[in-house]
């Protein structure tokens, strides 16, 4: 698990079977510090560290993770991504739990820079994620935990507020519109879905779990 809170940025590349980050020395993530095995979230994509040194690390890809992500086109061109190692149990958690499982990817609509704050419009490239997000939902975009501002009525077309620090901190701040990024809907949002779509199992003594349970106990 992630928790969006970036730590590094890295430049990728394939190498092999997988793909190799490159760390720029300073950096808060020291891959040296690495273990074989670690979980290290790249552009929001979960990666096992199978090799590392003081420069970078090494993660296998499968065909599946580049069908799905923008990692394939990144590496292709040596682009810049996100990093962040898996979460302890012990760490604070700053933004939302993040699984690191892209659920797809979207295209950036417009990036707009406004007075104290730059707003990025994001479109899911398959509209049905849409019904996972609403005003003050979380989402992860690129591996980063952010706030929707505002969205469509479907909420296929969605827009975030970025701070300064954010934007100087992470890969966000190269967006142009037409870009693909990667997304990662609210767990909160998917599980209260399926339970709210299949009730309590049969024989199960707790009542299911609906729109009309949840209005008559108080989350209406």
């Amino acid at each position: 698990m992630f928790t969006g809170l970036v730590q590094a940025v890295g430049q990728l590349q394939r190498t092999g079977t997988g793909v190799e980050l490159l760390i720029p020395a300073g950096a808060a993530l020291d891959p040296a510090q690495l273990q074989l095995g670690d979980s290290v979230a790249v552009d929001g994509v979960c990666l096992t560290v199978t090799a590392h040194s003081a420069e970078g690390f090494r993660a296998d890809v499968s065909e599946e993770t580049l069908a799905r992500t923008t990692l394939a086109a990144k590496a292709k061109r040596r682009g810049w991504v996100n990093l962040e190692p898996a979460l302890r149990l012990a760490d604070r958690l700053g933004g939302h739990l993040v699984s690191g499982h892209v659920d797809g990817q979207g295209t950036v609509v417009a990036v707009e820079q406004q007075s104290a704050s730059w707003q990025l419009s994001l479109r899911w490239d398959d509209p049905a994620y849409g019904r996972y997000v609403c005003e003050k939902a979380s989402v992860a975009v690129d591996g980063i935990s952010l706030t929707v501002a505002g969205c469509s009525e479907d909420g296929a077309t969605f827009w975030i507020a970025v701070i300064p620090h954010t934007w100087a901190s992470t890969t966000l701040r190269h967006l142009r519109p037409g870009d693909a990024v990667n997304l990662e809907a609210d767990l909160l949002a998917k599980y209260t879905e399926r339970l709210l779509r299949h009730g309590a199992p049969a024989g199960a003594a707790q009542p299911p779990l609906t729109a009309a349970w949840l209005a008559d106990h108080g989350w209406g």
